[in-house]
Parts: structure tokens; sequence; C-alpha cells
């Protein structure tokens, strides 16, 4: 017999009532019967600034979904900074996630096998359009205890570029983290795509001038509401992380240079995702005119009126006749330097000095891109010639790439060689954002590399995009999909959150499972490379980042 607890894939605690149910083992017809269908446990009732609240024990931990961290940025909020929420009467029901933002997400192939719709039940990136909404500013927490204990506080920003996702996902569920290291966990839902990017400045004046930034200052906001509320969770203000893969790390990098973020968080790390530069005002008023016009937008009026799905509406059928240059497009709206909210790029031409004293772990995962390609024709076909054609029309270093790259791998097919070509721009901007907060002095950077390969799908991804996911937030189990069966998946788990556990509480990160972890320098660029066999390498990539090296 097997003792299954059941719970809710997404948000972690709802519904769950932790029901055990125990199967039979025996030829047909299976047996099940249920022991236990008692309902989830209530936590305690909790007082913010604004009101009190209340959410479901999920197995032990308090988990508190869809709480409001601003107001619904509708009429004439849309498009500008988000405004505190308003008190409420009552206690506010946070027993499941609040809606995700608008979703803008255009798959770069094929999304029909079977594998794709089980990595769903983790990263649902198609199946939140359904449930989407303007109305999202929501975040989740979830504690060991809502007492009076100052626990680290680890605050994820979700992937998804700056198109797609929540913080609701259930790959980010932050239960197992938050009971493994006994600290707070925060996921939050922001503006995304031309809600939270748009800049309207030129078009619509000075009442406008932040629009291009609104979905940072939403997370700017969450911050600032963790900073009022957290230690009524258990969580300690002065002590908080900020982290993100992919898009995520590029929010995370771009907090770290956003004056309105400066004094909110303590430590960041940054997966998978370096922003070292941002978009630019001219171009994205160039984006904003053209999404405009196919809406047929004219006035103010008209701008706060429109319905969100005609905007989303007009917004596929720009990029339905223009080349995509990213996931969420050929409009790719994010971030811009406006003066503004964000007064520089991030890291370019030096680190920011307002997080100079801000320790940081970066790092990415070997193969990065398959995850993105698999679906297409070439994957597994791709020959050397098709190789060397492909590498000369990804640039003037395109060729070199693929050469460094087999050189250092001679295992791997012309398909993996020219997944490592597309992913060379997560090494190269790691290393530079690394060397330009190292340069400015302060507090330590911390260099990773994910190297173990996982079994899934046949082993084709090798160590894809969104892979440390499930090791560092503890829920390798909960993501067998992709991390695959075994027990190696559970040893990458334990070393990687562990590492996260520690860098959150103390700012430098360790394990009993890992080597000392030197802090990088510009002169060993010594890397932490998670595997079976963890092991300091220097600058592992080195070919790579010369090759793309910014010229004097």
């Amino acid at each position: 017999m097997k003792n299954l607890l059941i719970s809710t894939l997404g948000g972690g605690a709802l519904l769950m009532a932790a029901a055990c149910t125990t199967i039979t083992e025996a030829s047909s017809p299976t047996v099940i019967s249920v022991e236990d269908q008692s309902p989830a446990p209530v936590t305690p009732i909790i007082e913010l600034r604004n009101g009190k609240i209340q959410g479901l024990k999920d197995n032990g931990i308090d988990a508190f979904l869809g709480i409001r961290y601003a107001k619904a940025p509708l009429g004439e909020l849309r498009f500008k900074a988000p405004q505190p929420p308003v008190a409420w009467d009552g206690i506010m029901d946070a027993t499941d996630l609040g809606a995700p933002a608008m979703q803008m997400y255009s798959a770069s192939g094929p999304n029909t096998s079977d594998f794709t719709r089980q990595m769903q039940t983790i990263f649902p990136t198609g199946a939140e359009s359904k449930i989407d909404n303007e109305d999202s500013l929501f975040l989740n927490v979830w504690t060991p205890a809502a007492d009076g204990e100052k626990r680290p506080v680890m605050v994820w920003f979700h992937g998804g570029g700056y198109a797609y996702g929540s913080g609701g996902w259930a790959a980010y569920n932050g239960r197992n983290l938050a009971e493994k290291g006994d600290v707070v966990v925060v996921t939050v839902n922001h503006r995304l795509n031309m809600f939270g990017y748009m800049y309207l400045g030129d078009k619509f004046g000075s009442a406008y001038a932040d629009s291009g930034n609104v979905g940072n200052l939403d997370l700017v906001a969450s911050l600032e509401w963790v900073k009022e509320n957290i230690g009524a969770f258990g969580g300690d203000a002065s002590n908080v992380t900020i982290m993100g893969e992919s898009g995520g790390g590029s929010k995370v990098s771009h907090m770290l240079a956003t004056p309105a973020a400066d004094g909110l968080f303590h430590k960041a790390i940054i997966q998978s995702g370096p922003g070292v530069t941002s978009g630019k005002k001219a171009k994205a008023a160039k984006t904003t005119e053209t999404l405009l016009a196919e809406a047929g937008v004219r006035t103010l009026s008209d701008l706060q009126t429109i319905p969100a799905e005609d905007l989303l509406a007009a917004a596929r059928r720009v990029n339905a006749r223009t080349p995509s240059s990213g996931l969420g497009g050929g409009l790719n709206f994010g971030p811009i330097v406006d003066g503004t909210v964000l007064p520089r790029d991030p890291f370019v031409p030096a680190a920011p000095e307002q997080s100079k004293d801000v320790p940081v772990m970066i790092g990415w995962n070997k193969d990065e891109m398959t995850l993105f390609t698999a679906s297409q024709p070439w994957f597994g076909t791709l020959d050397e010639a098709g190789l060397a054609k492909m590498a000369a029309g990804m640039g003037p270093t395109g060729p070199a790439l693929a050469a460094a790259y087999k050189a250092e791998n001679p295992d791997y097919t012309p398909t993996h060689i020219a997944n490592r070509v597309m992913g060379a721009r997560f090494v190269t901007g790691s290393y530079l954002l690394a060397d330009q907060k190292v340069r400015k002095g302060g507090a330590p950077v911390y260099m990773y590399r994910l190297t173990w390969e996982t079994p899934a799908n046949g082993g084709v991804f090798r160590s894809p995009h969104t892979l440390d996911i499930p090791f560092m937030f503890n829920n390798a189990e909960e993501s067998r999909v992709l991390v695959g069966p075994g027990e190696e998946p559970l040893k990458l788990e334990a070393m990687m959150s562990d590492a996260w556990l520690s860098f959150a509480r103390t700012g430098t990160p360790e394990s009993a499972l890992l080597p000392d972890w030197p802090a990088y320098t510009v002169s060993d660029r010594p890397v932490m490379e998670f595997d079976l066999e963890p092991r300091i390498t220097s600058d592992p990539e080195k070919s790579a980042r010369e090759i793309l090296a910014p010229k004097p």
C-alpha cells in the first residue's frame, strides 16, 4: 500500500484537505479508499495595515494566497503607477490565487506534444490566458507561522519575459521552501506586455511619463507591501531577498538600478536572465504608435475604455504580420530608460551605485535554449552543413562560437551545438553583470552554472532553461515531468535549495553538499557547477565570453 498526500497544483494549499488516500496495488480492479477527508485547517486571522486576512494551512505551512497589494489598475488608473490598496472591513479571503495579468504569449513552434501538455502542470504558459485579468495585482505568502519571529523573506518575480506568466505557477509554489528553510516566501503578479510597459508619454503627455515602466513599479509596490506587512507573517522586513528566473532575473536586475526600489531589499538572485540594458524611449514610442493605430485608439478616453481583449487582439494582428524577436511576438514590451522611473541602463556603463552593498548570486543553465527549440523541425536532425549555415546566420560571431563549443563538447550533436550558440547570451550577460558589480566594489557576487542533465523527454534537453526552478524551490518531486525520475534530481534539489536558503539568510551560499564557494572575481572567475559531483571551475565558458565580450 501507498499513502499519498493529495494537493492541488499551482497555488498549493487550497482545497487540499491534505486528504490521505490509500491505494491498494493489486490486480484489477484497483481499490481506492479514502481514510481522511477532513477540510484543510485555517490559518490564524492576522491584522495587516489595511485589514484582517485569513488563508488555509498547506500541510502545516500557512498559505495566504491572492492578497491584493495595490488597487486594481482599471479605468483612469490604467497605464498609471500602482496605488495603495484601500482598507476593507471584515476578513479578506486568502484561500485561492488572484488572477494572472493579461497574457501575450507567442509560442516558438508547434506546441502539441504530450510532453508540452504535461509541462502545463508546472508552467501553464498557455492556460493562463483563460483566466487572465487586468485586475491582477496580487501576491501570495507562505510562512511556517504567522507569529512574531523574524524569518528571512524570499520574494519571487516570475518568468515569461515581460509578456506572460504569474506568481501562481505550480513550479513556484513556496510551501516546501518555506518549510525546509524556515523562511517566508512571497510570489508576485504584476502588469505585463502593453499593460505594464507601453510608453505613452509622447502621445498623452507628462501624466503618462512613467507608463513604460509601470509593470516594474508594480514590483516596487509589492516590495513596499512586504516592508509594511511581512512582519505579521513572521518575516523580517530588514532581510528581504528578491529572486527570479528568465524574465524574472531581468526584473531583479532592474530593481537593482531602480531608485524607487532602493532599500526595499537586501540580497538579489538572478537566474538565467541578466538584465544589463533596457529599451529606449524612441523605439518604445514607435511601438506604441503601431499598436494604438491598429487598435483604433486616438484619444485618452479611448485609451481608458477600450476592452483589454481588444488591445490584445490588436497586438496579435500586428504580430501576425511582424517577424517575432521574442516570446511576446513582434511587439516586444519591456522596461525602458525613461529618465523618470529608470534613469539609466541597469549595468552599463557600470553597475548602479544604489545596489553596491547588495550581495548578488547569478548564474545560468548549460543548455538554456533546448526548451525553446525542441519543437523545431531541425531539432535532432541538424547535420554539420546545417549547423554551419545556421551559425553563419547568427551574425559574425556565430561560426566562432560554434567552433568553440564543438571543441569544448566533442560529444555534442550539431543540434546541441546550435543551441549552445543561441544560448551564449545567457552566459555573456551573466558574466558582464557580475564583472560590472565586482568592479563597483562593495558586497560580493557568487556565480553558478547548472550542468546536470535531465533525463526527461528522452534526455533531449540536457540542462535546459527553467531546470533550476524545481531544485531551488525544493519542488523536484512535484516537477518530475521536467526533472525526471529517480534519486538524482533529489540530490540536486537538496544542494541548490540549501544554497538559495543560505544566501537569503546570510548573503553567502553554502551547503554541506557543496565545496566551499568563493566570491566571484574578475581575475579568477570562479563558478559553482551544480552536478551530482559539484565543483568550482574557473571561467567554464571562457571562449564564448571572450568571443562576445564588448570591444573597447
